[in-house]
């Protein structure tokens, strides 16, 4: 019994030593606060310190992020341009001059994977002066022309500079696009075969079989695909996506190669970051479908690399079903997809279409995160077209294009 009232005041007093010295610890700090609160009071209240020139350039107490750039290159030249657009969600590494890992970060919404620069804080993942390794992770199927996937920058010490550490020279820009496919579904007793093109001229010709799927790998230079034979006539110029047809039968009509066709890119929306898309907005009836800057949205990867053009994109509203309709028939040529989050990636999209009560065709499109799938019915007449997702993800849309 003695014992155990002796251990009983031993942890009793631990205890309130503990707490005696987190006091002290917190009564310290807070101290600290006071007097440096009270230099810079002292420091501003004297004119004569508003524009110091620095004298000491012994010290460096900041840090800054040191960024690989990742873009989507949307033509595959190499070069960071005009028409390319940052991506995010893309994986960099960085190891030390050891070939150590030292740390991984994912690209931003502005396509920046960022790492920490720091002489002072040892949680930095650069702070000590050496050579660092900085590697771009494509994803499965993406290829890159810059052919700087991985690139190498020293770091010497500069007392002054902001974090202590400079490198002679910045991180080249790291440009990534996938590998085109053009893929659907033949209807039962159709044969048909596509041809691809570049500038007028046939490069390959693909049978293709009757009620069975395709996909047909593209070159980088193809420019246009025809599908001909089966009663099936689909004339497409191909964008730097990837190409879904849905389902190639003689009972869809497609729209005419004539035709008038209208973009609808949602940047007329709004001015702001968010807005549902009221009905009437380009002459459609429109229902759980938000119009959202690329940018309004923290992390959400899909948002940045399915906005193709402008800086709005359109997305299913909490993932629930959504659509877009009007009393007279119109003309459904194609709308680029993509999953909202890297969560999402491989979510499945459903797309139906109406001519009034009849169902004239319900395609499903495999999702990605990282860019867009082009997908192109290029039905003549519909009257309503809904949107869904298997996991009830959100679902981006963006350049949707239409004839009426």
């Amino acid at each position: 019994m003695a014992w155990r009232r002796l251990t009983v005041v031993l942890e009793s007093s631990l205890l309130k030593a503990a707490f005696l010295l987190g006091l002290a610890l917190v009564v310290a700090a807070l101290a600290w606060r006071q007097v440096r609160s009270r230099r810079k009071v002292r420091l501003r209240e004297n004119p004569a310190n508003d524009y110091l020139v620095r004298r000491d350039w012994s010290d460096s107490r900041g840090d800054l992020n040191y960024s690989s750039f990742v873009y989507f290159d949307a033509d595959r030249d190499g070069r960071y341009g005009l028409g390319d657009r940052p991506m995010a969600g893309i994986m960099v590494r960085l190891h030390d001059g050891d070939g150590r890992f030292v740390a991984a970060a994912r690209s931003n919404r502005g396509g920046f994977a960022n790492f920490k620069m720091s002489t002072k804080r040892r949680a930095a993942p650069i702070h000590v002066p050496g050579t660092y390794r900085f590697t771009v992770s494509p994803p499965p199927g993406w290829r890159s022309n810059s052919a700087n996937e991985i690139q190498s920058q020293h770091f010497r010490s500069l007392p002054g500079s902001p974090t202590g550490l400079v490198s002679e020279a910045m991180l080249q820009p790291v440009g990534l696009f996938p590998v085109r496919w053009l893929s659907g579904h033949v209807a039962d007793k159709v044969s048909a075969s596509v041809s691809v093109m570049r500038n007028g001229q046939v490069l390959a010709m693909h049978p293709l079989g009757a009620g069975a799927g395709f996909r047909v790998d593209l070159p980088d230079d193809a420019d246009a695909v025809e599908i001909t034979d089966g009663g099936v006539v689909r004339r497409l110029a191909l964008s730097a996506y990837p190409t879904e047809l849905g389902l190639l039968s003689p009972e869809n009509v497609a729209i005419d190669s004539a035709a008038s066709l209208q973009t609808i890119g949602f940047d007329d929306v709004t001015g702001r970051g968010l807005r549902k898309v009221p009905s009437g907005y380009a002459g459609f009836t429109w229902f759980n479908l938000n119009a959202m800057a690329r940018d309004n949205t923290e992390g959400s990867e899909g948002y940045v690399n399915g906005n193709i053009s402008g800086d709005h994109v359109c997305y299913t509203s909490s993932g629930h079903p959504a659509e877009f309709s009007s009393e007279k028939p119109f003309g459904f040529h194609s709308v680029m997809l993509t999953a909202a989050w890297l969560r999402s990636e491989g979510e499945t999209a459903l797309i139906e279409s109406w001519l009034g009560d009849r169902l004239v065709a319900s395609d499903t499109v495999t999702l990605s995160a990282l860019a867009p799938v082009h997908y192109v019915p290029m039905l003549a007449a519909v009257t309503r077209v809904r949107f869904s997702t298997r996991h009830y993800w959100q679902l981006v849309l963006e350049d949707m294009v239409v004839a009426r």
